[in-house]
């Protein structure tokens, strides 16, 4: 069996704007720094045997506070990255409906075989990351390892515990520097503990995003 501390990096300005992120290289905002700080408190005495983050800097600053808390080293992945979006990477909600009114009636209909011009449709996203999730249940089976990724893939990890499909609505939680706790034994991923922000209980409220954002919501 191997265990998953899997973490979102911390806040960025462009969540804050609400900006399609992907995989352009964002810095964390002075809340993001906080948010690791914190979250690098929390994970302090956690016995885990190695830290691994995406590649990018917004990860990279969210989990560098916590591998050296933990006394591990941090080490980036760049199949642990974020969809990549293409044209519309960096772009908010109003300029992508104006400039790409095509592109936002194709994400607006969940098309997991969708692809905007440039980037990865949710398919192509899918085996990037489960290929990546198999490697690490392949080379460190018994063993529990600290994640610190991006929305998307924890969306896809959350998909695949539940059997959910892969082109509906999100339909889970995933805040900045939140922590998700998965076990697998190579074939089954089962979710112990999702969107744990006890060490962020007094912090501002996150950005909160609606059905014109990238994160899809729940459905009632």
């Amino acid at each position: 069996m191997l265990e998953l501390v899997l973490i979102r990096h911390g806040e960025t300005d462009w969540n804050r704007e609400l900006r399609f992120q992907g995989q352009v290289d964002v810095p964390l905002n002075a809340t993001g720094h906080e948010q690791a700080r914190r979250l690098a408190g929390r994970l302090a005495d956690e016995p885990a045997h190695q830290f691994f983050s995406s590649d990018l800097t917004r990860t990279l600053q969210t989990a560098g506070p916590a591998a050296d808390r933990m006394k591990l080293p941090s080490i980036g992945d760049a199949a642990l990255r974020e969809q990549a979006f293409g044209v519309i990477d960096g772009m908010r909600v109003p300029d992508i409906k104006q400039q790409h009114p095509d592109i936002w009636a194709r994400w607006l209909a969940f098309d997991p075989d969708y692809a905007p011009p440039g980037g990865e449709s949710q398919r192509q996203f899918q085996a990037r990351v489960m290929g990546a999730v198999g490697r690490l249940v392949q080379h460190h089976r018994g063993q529990k390892l600290v994640i610190v990724t991006h929305g998307g893939v924890l969306d896809l990890i959350y998909r695949a515990a539940r059997g959910l499909p892969l082109g509906g609505p999100r339909q889970c939680d995933i805040p900045n520097a939140g922590i998700n706790r998965v076990r697998t034994d190579g074939s089954v991923l089962e979710i112990v503990s999702w969107a744990d922000t006890r060490h962020l209980a007094d912090m501002p409220p996150q950005p909160v995003y609606d059905q014109t954002r990238l994160v899809k919501p729940r459905p009632a």
